[in-house]
C-alpha cells in the first residue's frame, strides 16, 4: 500500500550545487517547502560532507521544516567510470559512504546519480560502462540503508537524471537498461529526468518514454527543467523595438548584448518585466512552468519537480550568443534585477506567480513524509 504522507505532485526549488545567492526569505516569498541540491562527489574528499555548501543548505532545510532532495553527482566526463570490484569503484564506494553517514535517514530523497549520460565518457555511455556503475552505487546505498536504519527509513532512493529523451538517437539501450533496472529493484522509488527542452511538447517525450516503465508503486523526479533550448535560439534576435524606444537603446542590440548589459549593470524591476513581455520568444511561454507542471501532475506519477530559484554565478559568466541562457529560467532575477528598495532581489514575476498559484495547501510546511520500506 502507498504511503499516504509520500510526496506526490509536488513542486519546489532547486539551487544546483551553489546555494550562495539563495536565501530562505526567497523560498518564504514562493510559499516553496521543498528544496533540491546537488554534491560533486569528489567534493568528500574536501572534508566532512554535512559542512559542503549543498550538503549543509538542505541539512539546515530539514531543520526548518522543508522537504529536501539531494542528487549525487559522479563527474567522469574526463575519465573512465570505475569498473564494479576495481580500486578504484573502492575509492569511489568510500565517498558514497562519508555522505551516505552525513545524510542518510535525514534527507527526503537520495538521487544516485545527477545526469549520469552526460557525466561521463561518450565511450562510457553508449555502452554497458554507465549502467554498471551506477547500478553498483545503487545496490550498495540499498544494502547500506538496511544495513544501518533496518525495515525503515525516512530517505528514498531514486536514479537519476535522464536527458534529451526527446531525441529518439538518446534513446538507447543504455536508456532502456536504466529504466528496467528503476523498474526491477524493489527498493528503488522511481528515475528522475530533466526535461531542459525547446517546448511542452518536448518534454511530454520525456513522460511518454519514462511512465511507462514504472511499477505501480513508483514515481519520477523532475529535479530540473526548463526551456532553455528555445531562450538559446533567441539569443541573437535583436530587442523588440518598443523596448528599445521606451528605454532609449539601440534597436540593433542583440538579445544576448541585453542579458550582458543587465548582469553588468541591473535592471529596474520594471524595464526587466518590459523586456520579457514584449519579447514574443518568452512572453508566448510566459505560463510554461504552469502548464509543464500540470503535464508532470496530470500523469499521476510524479513525487517531486523543483524549479531554479536564483541565478548563479555559473550562469552570468562569459555570456555570448553560444551560451546556454540558464539565467532567464531562474524565479529571482537576482544578477540582472536591481534589489527593491525594501531588501528583496528582483524575480521572474511570471514565473514566481505561477510557481506560487501551484502551491497546495497539503504541501505547506513542515514537510512531513513518513518511512519508507527498505
Amino acid at each position: 500500500m502507498a504511503n499516504p504522507t509520500a510526496p506526490s505532485g509536488v513542486l519546489g526549488a532547486n539551487f544546483n550545487e551553489d546555494p550562495s545567492d539563495m536565501r530562505f526569505s526567497q523560498l518564504r516569498g514562493l510559499s516553496a517547502s521543498w528544496l533540491r541540491g546537488f554534491l560533486p562527489m569528489p567534493e568528500a574528499d574536501e572534508g566532512l560532507p554535512a559542512r559542503q555548501r549543498a550538503v549543509a543548505t538542505l541539512l539546515g532545510a530539514g531543520k526548518q521544516g522543508y522537504g529536501t532532495v539531494l542528487s549525487l553527482k559522479f563527474p567522469y566526463q574526463g575519465q573512465a567510470l570505475p569498473a564494479p570490484g576495481s580500486a578504484l569503484m573502492d575509492a569511489e564506494l568510500e565517498r558514497v559512504d562519508k555522505v551516505a553517514r552525513a545524510v542518510m535517514g535525514t534527507v527526503d530523497i537520495l538521487v544516485i546519480g545527477n545526469e549520469p549520460f552526460l557525466e561521463s565518457r561518450p565511450a562510457d555511455r553508449d555502452g554497458p560502462a554507465v549502467n554498471a556503475f551506477y547500478e553498483h552505487v545503487a545496490r550498495h546505498l540499498v544494502a547500506y540503508r538496511k544495513e544501518r536504519f533496518g525495515a525503515r527509513c525516512k530517505t528514498r532512493l531514486y536514479m537519476g537524471a535522464l536527458n534529451h529523451l526527446d531525441d529518439p538517437g538518446q534513446r538507447t539501450a543504455a536508456t532502456r537498461r536504466w529504466v528496467e533496472f528503476v523498474h526491477d529493484t524493489k527498493e528503488i522509488e522511481g528515475v528522475d529526468i530533466h526535461p531542459h527542452v525547446v517546448s511542452i511538447d518536448a518534454g511530454q517525450k520525456y513522460l511518454d518514454y519514462v511512465v511507462p516503465h514504472l511499477r505501480d508503486d513508483q514515481k519520477f523526479l523532475v529535479t530540473e527543467f526548463s526551456l532553455v533550448l528555445n531562450w538559446r535560439e533567441h539569443l541573437r534576435d535583436t530587442i523588440p523595438v518598443p523596448f528599445a524606444m521606451r528605454y532609449g537603446m539601440d534597436p540593433h542590440t542583440r538579445v544576448w548584448e541585453l542579458l550582458k548589459e543587465a548582469v553588468r549593470n541591473p535592471f529596474p524591476q520594471e524595464k526587466w518585466n518590459a523586456f520579457l513581455a514584449m519579447s514574443p520568444w518568452f512572453s508566448a511561454n510566459a505560463h510554461f512552468l504552469r502548464d509543464q507542471v500540470q503535464r508532470f501532475r496530470d500523469t499521476g506519477k510524479l513525487a517531486v519537480a523543483t524549479y531554479g530559484v536564483v541565478q548563479a554565478d555559473a550562469m552570468v559568466r562569459n555570456i555570448g550568443p553560444d551560451k546556454q541562457p540558464w539565467l532567464l529560467n531562474s524565479l529571482y532575477a537576482n544578477r540582472t534585477v536591481q534589489e527593491h528598495g525594501d531588501g528583496t532581489t528582483g524575480r521572474n514575476q511570471a514565473w514566481c506567480k505561477d510557481f506560487r498559484a501551484l502551491q497546495r495547501q497539503r504541501d505547506h510546511l513542515p514537510v512531513r513524509t513518513g518511512e519508507t520500506a527498505t
